[in-house]
């Protein structure tokens, strides 16, 4: 009884083995796909030349392969697609006469321009396999850098001068980067170098006689780099004394200013400004005072008005002295005209109140 127990149990286990072992001898070959490699992810292109974008693929078929070329951007563009190496539909105007696909996959793109940097994919799929191979490789397309020169307003300057700026400038070329040289070395970190953002321009502030030197530049991109001839800077020492007064010149300027911004007068000499005020004052009340008329003309009376020859008197304020003007005796003082007067008119009778004959 018990070998027929045992005899019924491994009947048992070989029939639930059974199932897996069919599924073994029926299982597919395993899957293959396209596997595609490429020698370079990068390549550098030059404006108006080629550009060759090569790929390999490897595969278990012997049918030919589809190719298609995409540049990537936010809608793909599809440059070209093939089977081997006949092109599908139509290409874009764009890319008409600059195409050539190679049987390996490869895109040949000639007549370059700056369009066509960017990112390109590569798809290769056969129908006897699963899956479809992807590849990406990266283009950039450059203008060439021209020669370099080295502007500057003047190559002569002044020591301990404000600043003088060197300009790197070059007609040509794309994506440039500058560096900048002197003595042919690189210059060294130097709180007086002062390079624009692009580093196109150097300024050397607070010029010294050891920045008398060769000055260049280099400019450089993806496919060129070019060197500039030196320009050299010749720097002249100032005197002795200029450098004095440049240096304590800001020192001797703050302590004047701190002297006159302090100093006050003294009583003594307050006590005499006051006295000199006041005496300018009292010497201009007087001269007022002599200005105003004290003498008038007395109003006409009968006689002066028979007598064309009115009398007038003048007051000199100037020396206080009274002069008596008369159309024939203009110069002449007061005591002399009475004396002629008394002596052309002697003997004749003459009122008080009267002045000077008409004759006078």
């Amino acid at each position: 009884m018990k070998r027929e127990r045992g005899a019924l149990s491994s009947a048992s286990r070989a029939l639930h083995l059974a199932p897996l072992v069919c599924l073994l001898l029926i299982q597919p070959d395993p899957l293959e796909g396209v596997n595609i490699t490429s020698p370079v992810r990068l390549i550098h292109g030059t404006v108006g030349k080629s550009a060759l974008l090569s790929v390999q693929y490897s595969s278990t078929s012997s049918d030919k392969p589809v190719v298609k070329w995409q540049l990537k951007r936010d809608k793909p563009v599809t440059v070209v697609q093939s089977i081997g190496t006949e092109v599908i539909g139509t290409l874009r105007p764009d890319y008409r006469d600059r195409i050539r696909l190679f049987e390996n996959g490869s895109l040949l793109l000639s007549d370059l321009q700056l369009a066509d940097e960017g990112t390109y994919e590569v798809e290769i799929s056969i129908t006897d396999d699963t899956f479809t191979g992807e590849k990406t490789i990266n283009l950039t397309v450059d203008v060439p850098i021209s020669r370099p020169q080295v502007l500057v307003a003047s190559t002569t300057v002044l020591e301990l001068s404000e600043a003088f700026t060197l300009n790197c400038s070059h007609e040509n070329g794309t994506k440039p980067s500058y560096t900048w040289l002197k003595d042919g070395k690189p210059l060294l970190n130097d709180s007086r170098m002062l390079l624009s953002p692009d580093q196109k321009v150097l300024t050397i502030t607070r010029v010294l006689m050891e920045d008398d030197d060769l000055y260049s530049c280099v400019v450089e991109n993806p496919i060129s780099q070019v060197r500039s001839l030196p320009v050299k800077i010749t720097v002249y020492r100032r005197s002795s004394l200029y450098i004095i007064l440049s240096t304590g010149g800001i020192f001797l300027l703050v302590t004047l200013v701190t002297v006159c911004a302090c100093w006050k007068p003294s009583k003594k000499s307050r006590k005499k400004r006051k006295l000199e005020k006041q005496n300018s004052l009292e010497y201009m009340d007087q001269n007022d005072d002599r200005l105003k008329p004290e003498d008038t003309l007395p109003r006409s009376g009968e006689q002066e008005r028979k007598n064309p020859m009115a009398l007038y008197i003048l007051k000199d304020k100037v020396f206080g002295h009274h002069f008596w003007r008369f159309p024939h005796y203009s110069t002449t003082t007061p005591q002399a005209v009475q004396d002629r007067w008394k002596g052309e008119n002697k003997g004749t009778k003459h009122s008080r109140t009267s002045t000077f004959p008409e004759h006078l």
